[in-house]
Order: structure tokens, then C-alpha cells, then sequence
């Protein structure tokens, strides 16, 4: 059975750590006088671990009849054009609206007495030979082993936050599920000296939300994942160097 040392253990560690620093320190550099390059436009179908969302769907509905003569068209939803997007591929604008607060606060406290008492005052005859075996032997063996502990926690905790953004970003219908429903994806990136924001949503998306504008609100996207950040310099400064993050990982203080 290969036996490593602790020694020889905490010297790959340290040369691992060292290599994907420089490798990082590396693309820092090369990154100099240069912005942020843009992510490629790619085809979602394209991009790894991409998977067609599967849903639980109700029955399909039988086929409406549709009459030669008729200017009404099955399943259209206006009279005249719909201009709303409606098939895979179709752009819609999702205006995404957060304005969140939360304000919690917690207050614990706990109290707990405990006394404990041991007595051997007749141990068939020996108690009076048993006091000569325990450190600071005593005379009277009902005495034997006094505990008394007694516990007192508080606790406080205050959490407060607002969060308000408010953008719109368009997004590209994937999938059309059996029931209707449309399965959008949209990113957006915008290069502002030398930082890069990025916005991005994903979800289900009723044909009904969506309005006449082309728009949808993200209060109306299930199962929704919105992103707002970014990386650039700014980003960078606010960010401590890997040292300390390799040191503040590894701390078990």
C-alpha cells in the first residue's frame, strides 16, 4: 500500500496552488491594455449541456375545423396579424422588474440550571476504603460528587435588504412545448469602459403574457433565472487576490 507523508502531501498542494495561480497571474497579463472580450452569439441548440426542457403536459386538444371561405384563422388570436412572437426562433422583449424588500429580525434566548449530586455512603462495606483511591479523599462518602452547570445564550440577528433593478433584454424563443408555452433564453452584454454587464433570463413564458407591444413582464416567466453582473477591472479591484482566497480557504480560523 503507497504510503504518502504529510510532508510530501502539503508540498503538491502548495505546487498545485502555485501552478493555477500563475496560470491565472498568466491570463491577468495578458489581459493589459486590452477590454474584455464578448462572448460569441451561438446557437443555445449548440452550446454544452444544452437539453430540451421536458414539462408535464394536459392532453392535446382535438384540431379545430378550419373553413376555406372563413378570414378567421384557427388558433390566431386577433383578427388581423398577430405581430407577437409565436414559434421557435421568434424574438420577444421580457422587461424584467425587481424591487424587493426584506427586513427580519430575530431575538433568541436561553437559559438552563443543571445540579448533579453523587452519593455512595454504603458500598458493601468499602466506601470508607474507596475514599483513599480518589484525589482529594473526603471523610464522608455521601459527598461523593457534586456537579452544579448552569448555561446562559442570547442571540441577535437583523437582516435587511432592498433590491431594485429594472432593464429589459430580448430573448429567444427555444422551444414551443406541447401545451403552448414558449421556453425563451436571452443574454445581453454591454462593454462600458473596460467592464462588461451582463443580463441574462431564462424560463416558460405563456403566449397569453405576452402583450400586444411584443413584451412580457418577468413577474410573468416561470421557473425564471435572471442574472445581473458583470467582470472587468472594476470587477477585479473589488475582488481580493487568489493568494488570499487560497489562504482564507484553507484557514481554519
Amino acid at each position: 500500500m503507497l504510503k504518502i507523508s504529510r510532508t510530501t502531501l502539503s508540498a503538491v498542494l502548495l505546487a498545485s496552488t502555485l501552478l493555477s495561480g500563475c496560470s491565472q497571474t498568466l491570463d491577468e497579463l495578458h489581459k493589459v491594455g486590452n477590454p474584455p472580450p464578448l462572448a460569441k452569439v451561438d446557437n443555445p441548440d449548440a452550446q454544452p449541456g444544452y437539453k430540451p426542457l421536458t414539462w408535464p403536459m394536459p392532453e392535446n386538444a382535438p384540431p379545430q375545423k378550419q373553413y376555406a371561405n372563413s378570414l378567421w384563422q384557427a388558433g390566431a388570436r386577433t383578427f388581423f396579424r398577430d405581430q407577437r412572437a409565436a414559434r421557435v426562433g421568434d424574438i420577444l422583449k421580457v422587461r424584467i422588474i425587481i424591487n424587493d424588500q426584506a427586513q427580519i429580525q430575530n431575538n433568541t434566548e436561553r437559559k438552563r440550571q443543571g445540579t448533579d449530586q453523587v452519593a455512595a455512603p454504603h458500598v458493601f462495606g468499602l466506601q470508607n476504603k474507596l475514599m483513599h483511591f480518589l484525589p482529594g479523599a473526603q471523610d464522608d462518602p455521601t459527598n461523593l460528587l457534586n456537579a452544579t452547570s448552569t448555561t446562559d445564550s442570547k442571540g441577535t440577528g437583523t437582516i435587511q435588504r432592498k433590491e431594485q433593478i429594472t432593464t429589459a433584454v430580448p430573448a429567444l424563443i427555444t422551444q414551443v412545448l406541447p401545451n403552448g408555452n414558449f421556453v425563451i433564453d436571452g443574454k445581453q452584454e454591454i462593454l462600458i469602459n473596460f467592464d462588461i454587464r451582463e443580463v441574462s433570463i431564462k424560463g416558460v413564458v405563456r403566449p397569453e403574457d405576452i402583450h400586444s407591444d411584443n413584451t412580457v413582464d418577468s413577474t410573468q416567466v416561470a421557473e425564471a433565472r435572471i442574472v445581473y453582473g458583470g467582470h472587468g477591472q472594476l470587477m477585479d479591484v473589488q475582488q481580493p487576490r487568489w493568494g488570499a482566497q487560497v489562504v482564507e480557504t484553507l484557514s481554519p480560523f
